[in-house]
Parts: C-alpha cells; structure tokens; sequence
C-alpha cells in the first residue's frame, strides 16, 4: 500500500501541494507540456517569485520536476509522484467507502 511507503511528511507534503488552486493549475498544465517557469508565471496574476515557490512547493512534493534547458528551467511532471498521490487518493477512497458500508450495515440492522 502507499500510503505505509510514503511518511507522514510526505503525505503532507503531497496535500499541502493540492491545496492550493494556483499549484493545482500548474500540476494540469504541466502533465501536458513543459512549461519555464517564466511561461507559467506569464500565466498567473502574480509575480515570477511567488510562481517559483508554487513550483518549489510541488517539486518537494514530488509532484514536479525542474530541468535547466539553457538559461531555462523547464517544469515538468513527475509521473512517479502523480502515480503515488493517485493511488493514495485510491487508498483513502476505499478505506472511506468500507467505513460508509459499515455504518449502512449498522442502520440497516437498527
């Protein structure tokens, strides 16, 4: 299961990414096409500062990854990371359906 390979800090960090909807934006575009961080920031109502640390908010969540492409940083998805924080989701969500089936079975007998 991921969620006992992930820590705690981990999972942390992976809801604290998708918290926020601006960094929830950037994961989307990104999982399409590579972005600069320059592009990205051209792409928010925002300053270039504030959209480098969404960017860093999401790299240490694993989520994204930077590469310098000349005098670039190109943001990429990691889709390593995107395939942990689904299958957590999944986790949580199961976990979430067995509990409601329980509390069925508990009124249905009450």
């Amino acid at each position: 299961m991921v969620v006992d390979e992930l820590s705690e800090p981990d999972i942390d960090r992976l809801f604290q990414a998708f918290a926020d909807s601006t960094r929830r934006d950037i994961v989307r575009r990104v999982t399409v096409e590579s972005y600069s961080v320059s592009g990205l920031a051209a792409l928010y109502d925002m300053s270039f500062a504030a959209v480098q640390k969404h960017v860093a908010v999401l790299e240490r969540a694993a989520l994204v990854s930077k590469e310098k492409h000349g005098r670039e940083q190109l943001v990429r998805a990691n889709h390593e990371g995107l395939h942990k924080a689904r299958q957590l989701l999944s986790e949580y969500e199961a976990i979430w359906h067995q509990r409601a089936a329980r509390i069925a079975d508990i009124l249905a007998q009450g």
